[in-house]
């Protein structure tokens, strides 16, 4: 155990440590990825290493910033933790409402338009990435909705 938490539970403090485990992991992970695309003379794969790298990134942020909001909780510090607690008592519920199924709206239209145009690129899927980047904003319009239901979800508690 590198790290105890003062005061945490048992349980808090397993979670952190798998937490802080992770974030070594993503950091060997992301060193591999980069060193790959260092290696490699082809432009195409050392593009598509580079969108891996920064979802790693993104992930490594996201795992330090979970075991920060779980270190702020476990130990009742009066800091705001890094992710905040849900808040929903706080505000309009009406408005929050309101703006979540614009966006959400907004999401399926756009996951309507991506989902077109990966149709219109499909003579090229053996000669480009092109499909491939479309395909991943689809997850990524997906993963967007992901968060929007839960946010109505969640409000509607």
């Amino acid at each position: 155990m590198a790290d105890t938490l003062v005061g945490a539970s048992v349980w808090e403090q397993g979670i952190y440590d798998h937490l802080l485990s992770h974030v070594e992991a993503e950091r060997g992970i992301l060193e591999s990825y980069r060193e790959a695309a260092e290696r490699s003379e082809s432009a195409a794969f050392r593009y598509l290493v580079e969108l891996i790298i920064e979802d790693e990134i993104r992930h490594h942020k996201r795992f330090s910033e979970l075991a920060e909001a779980l270190r702020s909780d476990a130990e009742l510090s009066s800091d705001p933790p890094a992710v905040p607690r849900l808040d929903w008592y706080k505000a309009d519920h009406k408005l929050i409402r309101e703006l979540t199924d614009a966006l959400i709206g907004q999401e399926k239209a756009d996951a309507k338009e991506l989902e077109r145009l990966r149709r219109e690129l499909k003579d090229v899927k053996d000669t480009t990435m092109w499909v491939l980047l479309v395909k991943l904003m689809e997850l990524d319009t997906a993963k967007h909705l992901e968060i929007l239901n839960f946010v109505r979800h969640h409000i509607s508690l």
